[in-house]
């Protein structure tokens, strides 16, 4: 029989393995060429809360697909060779795909401890999109 885990110890495990960045050091990080912030939220919560200005959007529900290069989803951005900044809201879901992120072959992965909550507490820049029409 296998034992269930709950989110809290799927969570202590991902923490375990993945590096967790202070908002505040991310913060040094915004704007440099080699690191690229990847927004894991949903497209309502950026157009609710505005986003890191300059990140990528990766809903977390695409991303093992768009990581894949085998995947006819795949996106090129994760071919790069950049360092890999994930953030949602709180750092729940940025740590669980930091790790998948690690698992799959993504060398320089960190998450935004946090997430976008602490950004905008630390006094990270906030850009709103444009409304959907």
């Amino acid at each position: 029989m296998c034992m269930k885990k709950g989110y809290k110890a799927l969570l202590a495990e991902a923490e375990a393995v993945v590096e967790t960045m202070p908002a505040e050091q991310a913060l040094s990080l915004h704007g440099d060429d080699g690191v690229l912030f990847v927004d894991l939220r949903d497209p309502r919560e950026i157009q609710r809360e505005g986003r890191i200005p300059g990140a990528f959007s990766c809903p977390r529900g695409m991303l093992e697909f768009w990581i894949d290069p085998e995947s006819p989803y795949a996106k090129p951005v994760f071919a790069e060779d950049k360092r890999f900044l994930f953030y949602c809201a709180s750092g729940w879901r940025s740590a669980l795909a930091a790790r998948t992120a690690q698992e799959m072959g993504l060398e320089k992965v960190a998450h935004v401890g946090g997430g976008f909550t602490a950004w905008r507490n630390a006094g990270g820049a906030v850009e709103m999109p444009e409304p959907r029409k």
